[in-house]
């Protein structure tokens, strides 16, 4: 399942994976290996709304890489590139920069630069979305450069229970950094439970984060203390679930914010799967809920409510490697100077290797 326990770097091909083996530069037989890595992913947004339109077409992601494996660390190396603009300033950041050493209890300690994932979309991959966009309640808590330089450590209690410790620091570098910076930790503890008559495969997870008031106020880093997401997974048939409960405590003048985010999705057949949600967004002070991206691009306003309604097709072509996502959304924001009631479609490619 895309929203699992634990994110994983490889996935089965439905057509051919001819064209992906031509990332492959080596691989041996003792395990070490050398891969090109990266993504691409366009947009085609229509936002209709009361207060105004919007429409684009354009390079959502275009990140290209190394990762390779030698001996009992694996390495990765990966940047952004816009080529929405100029092609001299193509360049936009390092993502990953990081080496990997897993040990024989198949524990994880990472470092250097590295993904924060947290809350239900947060901490999945946009190359794993089952929608075009994450959802607003992570757009709302989630730290949304989503890369940082850190040291994280993962593992198993047994087989059904794992846990995830992570300390992030953030001082605004492109590249790897970490001088007059601001941090961060995250903790996460998820339970796998296959054995329920309800469901196929379920995974349970808590995140939590704690940040720090004296963060510089100008940085990216959303201005809460502690945020904690309580996020479930269920399988059953060709039915998914995927929920999140979450609640950051704000402070200066961000509001607490809480929010629930419900979505569903029926898989019709290898290519074809439909998804659904809803999502509500809530704060205890006037202009703390924002907008997510495109709705954002009309009216850059703040709340104290949103809610949304979404539906949407995803075609899988290679599985999660290649695919056609289309939704449709209506959404609100209200308790602010100004109110917001738009609709949007969007068409998307994602394609990875």
């Amino acid at each position: 399942m895309p929203y699992a326990l634990a994110e994983t770097e490889e996935e089965e091909s439905v057509i051919s994976d001819d064209y992906w083996d031509k990332a492959i530069i080596f691989e041996k037989e003792n395990g070490n290996y050398l891969h090109f890595t990266g993504r691409v992913q366009l947009d085609a947004p229509l936002i209709v709304s009361d207060q105004g339109d919007h429409s684009d077409l354009t390079m959502r992601r275009l990140r290209f890489g190394l990762q390779g494996k030698f001996s009992d660390a694996v390495i990765r190396l990966e940047a952004d590139l816009d080529l929405n603009g100029a092609l001299r300033n193509a360049y936009t950041r390092i993502t990953d920069a990081n080496i990997t050493w897993t040990f024989e209890n198949d524990s994880k300690l990472r470092l250097f630069k590295q993904r924060a994932g947290f809350t239900m979309d947060g901490g999945t991959s946009t190359k794993k979305l089952l929608t075009p966009e994450r959802n607003n309640l992570t757009n709302n808590l989630w730290f949304t450069n989503e890369y940082y330089t850190g040291i994280t450590y993962a593992g198993l209690f047994s087989d059904d229970w794992a846990y995830f410790a992570g300390y992030y620091v953030n001082d605004g570098a492109t590249g790897v950094g970490i001088e007059d910076s601001n941090y961060f930790t995250l903790f996460r503890l998820g339970r796998r439970n296959d054995t329920f008559r309800l469901w196929d495969e379920a995974t349970f997870r808590v995140d939590h984060i704690r940040g720090n008031e004296n963060n510089d106020p100008d940085s990216e880093l959303r201005k809460f203390t502690e945020i904690t997401s309580l996020i479930a997974n269920i399988n059953k048939d060709k039915w998914e679930l995927h929920t999140d409960i979450a609640y950051g405590d704000g402070y200066e003048e961000q509001g607490d914010v809480w929010g629930l985010v419900v979505m569903p999705a029926y898989q019709q057949t290898e290519i074809v799967q439909w998804v659904g949600r809803v999502t509500y967004v809530e704060s205890n002070r006037p202009e703390s809920v924002r907008l997510n991206r495109y709705d954002n691009r009309v009216f850059s306003g703040l709340g104290d409510v949103y809610t949304e309604v979404f539906g949407g097709v995803n075609f899988y072509l290679n599985k999660h490697k290649f695919k056609i996502q289309v939704g449709a959304h209506l959404s609100e924001l209200n308790g602010g100077e100004s109110e917001y009631d738009g609709f949007g479609l969007t068409a998307a490619l994602r394609v990875y290797w």
